[in-house]
């Protein structure tokens, strides 16, 4: 079985409570030596300054190569660019350029005036300071202010035309899904790596929810073995045996990454790593 590489992503702690917890995960999980690991951005920008110093920790005293997300909400052009120049003066020159989701009951996404349109007109700007790897989302099944896959891939491949570098999907739960996808990307002519994104079902009724929310389709089939599972005591052997076939399928059709989503619980992550042979590394064992 081929050996994939691995990223993760993280998302900033808001209080002592949850700065343990991402301590924790990155603990359970860098021994793993991830290509890189990710540090979210929340909606609205809201944990801008929570992203920033969460990014320069992991890289000064981890020693991880770190990306810090960047998104186009509540920011000027200028502001939004300061931020990506104060992450390179930390060190971190790896982005994940997104346009962003509004504040918590802004509705739809508006455009900060003399802030930037969109994720294209983002990795543009960024792209032209010629000092960042940038990373771009991607969806598999249609974003949902999108009217189709087709559009997506288009909207996907202008990204890698601004002066992105690579892509990492939405989670999804169903292998095709992906594989479909990337067949549609190499249709296109987009040539740069796409990345999928996993996400183990940590807990599978409130992944159905955000996976409505997200475009992010979760089968039937998923809800009856994990309210049978649920019964007898399982959900977690099952979501780790499921992500652990999905991942393997992926890899079996040639899919050399794998980006997971852990949403700052790293059991199950680590437990399918380890399935697919991503076992810890001598030089990250000792890490503190």
């Amino acid at each position: 079985m081929t050996v994939p590489a691995v990223s993760f992503e993280f998302f900033p702690p808001k209080n002592l409570e949850a700065s343990f917890k991402l301590w924790d995960t990155v603990q359970v999980l860098s021994p793993l030596a991830p290509r890189f690991v990710s540090v979210t951005y929340g909606a609205g920008g809201t944990t801008r300054d929570l992203t920033r110093d969460a990014v320069a920790t992991l890289h000064k005293h981890m020693g991880l190569n770190t990306a810090a997300h960047l998104t186009c909400v509540n920011a000027t052009r200028e502001e939004t660019l300061a931020v990506a120049d104060s992450f390179a003066a930390a060190g971190v020159t790896e982005l994940v350029a997104l346009r962003g989701d509004p504040p918590k009951g802004a509705g739809a996404f508006s455009v900060h005036p003399g802030g930037f349109a969109n994720s294209v007109e983002l990795v543009e700007a960024l792209a032209d300071k010629g000092k960042f790897t940038i990373r771009v989302g991607a969806y598999p099944e249609p974003h949902p202010e999108s009217p189709d896959t087709a559009a997506d891939v288009a909207w996907l491949k202008r990204k890698f035309q601004a002066g992105a570098d690579e892509a990492i999907t939405q989670f999804f739960f169903e292998t095709e899904t992906f594989l479909r996808f990337r067949d549609d990307c190499a249709r296109a002519g987009i040539d740069k790596p796409v990345v999928p994104g996993i996400m183990p079902i940590e807990n599978w009724k409130g992944m159905r929810k955000f996976a409505a929310g997200c475009g992010a389709h979760f089968p039937d089939t998923l809800v009856d073995a994990f309210e049978k599972a649920d019964r007898d005591g399982r959900a977690d052997l099952l979501a780790t045996a499921l992500c652990t076939e999905m991942c393997d399928r992926l890899l079996s059709e040639g899919v050399e990454n794998l980006h997971f989503y852990t949403l700052n619980k790293p059991e199950l992550t680590r437990d399918v790593c380890h399935a697919l042979g991503v076992t810890p590394q001598a030089r990250f064992e000792n890490v503190a």
